[in-house]
């Protein structure tokens, strides 16, 4: 659903819209809703994931093994020979 809305804009900026808004085909409002849409991805994209995010993946894979970090090596080989071996 769309809301009205009331925007005060420079003159120039109007302008530069509207001629941007008339080369694309598309009205004033549509170009508005592009920029802003623009706007909020960006916004998503740059801001850093919050540090739950980041504790969600501990343990994530956890085997059970206590030597994964030491021998992940030979369990990595280990890992790769059985799915040869199938």
């Amino acid at each position: 659903m769309l809301a009205r809305t009331m925007v005060y804009l420079e003159q120039a900026q109007l302008q530069a819209l509207r001629d941007e808004a008339h080369s694309l085909g598309i009205s004033l409002a549509e170009l508005v809703r592009r920029i802003v849409s623009r706007h909020q991805r960006d916004a998503m994209a740059s801001s850093p994931a919050p540090e739950t995010a980041y504790l969600s993946i501990v343990a994530l894979g956890a085997s059970g093994r206590a030597d994964v970090s030491e021998d992940h090596d030979r369990h990595l080989g280990e890992a790769i020979r059985r799915e040869h071996d199938r």
